[in-house]
């Protein structure tokens, strides 16, 4: 036994016992701390030493517990006090660095962990978030936690299992999750990505419990606040954990239990579940693979056709809410406009442009591979319960229910020569919402007879063609409405009829304003 490592092992002990053998501690506690320091900064250089250290005699750990038990039983325990921070500065510095890469020396300490979380418990409450100069004690205590389970199965699977089964009052991922500190966020979502990396079990329990859920609607809240932050900043490096985060649980298919997990109870859509959706959209966005993406092919077009048959009810509701007679171009009376029908639209906009990236990666895929799987296929096979939800009828209902907007202004119907009320003539949700469902139909008849003749039959081909004007609302609508036509007409000469045998029933003048033909039919 080395005689300047025992020395080091008892000087260690002595100092604990001379600090916890003082009732209040305060005599001790700064030639602890300056003693802690001193042999962290060495253990954070050495590995042997780290090693030696954690298993020679006489044994540190259980001063360790002791300390960590007196920090979590300090008298009068208060964030505000600054003999406390500086203690756990200290005590959880050395404990970072002890259990560094070293596997028994996190066994060992792992039996501090109950006393780090009452400690932690204490640093992410309400009063202590409005001390700053706590910040620092609380990273240091987190990124301890941290050290002591990453790479290690074991730990990593009991520390995990424990926190997603706490009371929610007692779950300190979701209380920290609150901080304003930027750095201890960053500190928080580095230890759960290491939680959840390579295992399919702990991804399952943080998308699929009730804790685990209530973590997740914490984390999408939070990830909203940074999404600002500026670039190279703590808090959008916070950001980028976050995501980096909820992209591990897309990889590995766990997207739909996910997103059912944060449905709310009454509602067709619930914020966390756009907030997700967002997440999924900028993922596949930058995806350039299809196998991952098969799983969610049933989910997105649930959600599609849930979204959209809820879209297209209220939208009827709004412009013919006695069902009387047959809806016309008119919205000049609104009855029962639904106040979601906005939020719904908006999640309908990202769903649509996940189904339209996931069937592009697919047919370039194809393109390569033929013996690949069409993803486009189960979309197109895809059908909603009640024979409602399909992309051309809503388009048809948003027709009449949106205006276009030209050069800043609402086209106005020539025939009735109405305006557009201000709660429909506003972007908010609708914004891109014909162009991506334009651009759906387009992506899923490509070279697809089928589905071609699907877009006739109901009568589609019209509302495409209606589609081809600009709309400032949705850029570049009349460039995807053409492809689409093109696309619909393409092999088809049954389509190809149809379109010859409409008139143009209108005109339009250099001022922008349609006019009516003379003894044109509409169609």
């Amino acid at each position: 036994m080395d005689s300047g490592q025992y020395s080091l092992n008892v000087r260690f002990c002595e100092i604990c016992t001379g600090c916890l053998s003082n009732k209040s501690g305060k005599n001790s506690v700064p030639s602890l701390t300056r003693a802690l320091d001193t042999i962290a900064s060495d253990l954070a250089k050495d590995g042997d030493l780290r090693i030696r250290m954690g298993s020679e005699n006489p044994s540190i750990w259980p001063s360790l517990q002791q300390l960590w038990n007196f920090l979590a039983d300090y008298p009068s325990a208060d964030a505000d006090v600054a003999e406390l921070r500086i203690l756990v500065i200290s005590v959880a510095r050395f404990t970072r660095n002890i259990v560094a890469g070293v596997a028994a020396n996190q066994q060992n300490a792992f039996a501090v962990e109950p006393a780090l979380r009452r400690v932690l418990h204490l640093y992410s409450s309400w009063s202590a978030f409005q001390v700053m100069e706590s910040f620092p004690a609380t990273r240091m205590a987190v990124q301890a936690l941290s050290n002591i389970v990453t790479t290690n199965e074991d730990l990593t699977s009991r520390l995990w299992n424990t926190y997603l089964t706490l009371p929610e009052e007692q779950v300190i991922l979701i209380r920290l999750l609150g901080s304003p500190d930027h750095k201890t966020i960053l500190s928080i979502l580095i230890l759960m990505v290491n939680c959840i990396h390579d295992s399919t079990e702990r991804c399952s329990l943080l998308t699929k419990s009730r804790g685990g859920a209530r973590i997740c609607t914490t984390l999408l809240d939070r990830v909203v606040l940074l999404y600002d932050a500026e670039e190279s900043t703590d808090g959008a490096k916070a950001f980028d954990y976050g995501y980096h985060l909820f992209a591990h649980l897309f990889d590995g298919g766990f997207a739909p239990d996910l997103y059912n997990s944060l449905s709310v109870e009454g509602e067709v859509i619930a914020q966390h579940q756009t907030t997700l959706l967002k997440l999924l959209d900028s993922y596949l966005q930058s995806s350039q693979i299809c196998p991952i993406h098969c799983d969610m092919c049933p989910m997105l077009s649930e959600i599609f056709f849930s979204l959209s048959s809820y879209s297209q009810s209220a939208i009827t509701r709004a412009t013919n809410p006695t069902n009387s007679e047959p809806l016309d171009d008119s919205i000049e009376h609104l009855q029962e406009l639904d106040l979601l029908l906005p939020k719904t639209c908006e999640a309908l906009v990202l769903a649509t442009q996940c189904i339209v990236k996931i069937s592009l990666l697919s047919e370039n895929q194809r393109t390569v591979d033929p013996s690949a799987v069409d993803l486009r296929a189960i979309f197109r096979d895809a059908s909603s319960t009640d024979g409602q939800g399909t992309a051309e009828k809503l388009l048809r209902l948003l027709d009449t229910f949106l205006p276009r907007i030209y050069f800043g202004k609402a086209v106005i119907d020539p025939v009735t020569d109405r305006s557009i009320p201000s709660s429909v003539g506003g972007p908010n949700g609708f914004s891109y919402l014909k162009r991506d469902l334009v651009r759906l139909v387009g992506v899923l008849c490509h070279r697809d007879k089928t589905f071609q003749d699907r877009i006739r039959i109901c009568r589609g081909i019209p509302v495409i063609m209606n589609m081809c004007v600009v709309d400032e609302r949705n850029p570049y609508l009349r460039e995807h409405a053409i492809l689409t036509l093109r696309n619909l007409l393409d092999g088809n000469m049954e389509n190809q009829y149809e379109v010859n045998s409409i008139q143009p029933s209108g005109y339009w003048d250099e001022a922008g304003v349609l006019h009516e033909k003379v003894g044109a039919t509409l169609r």
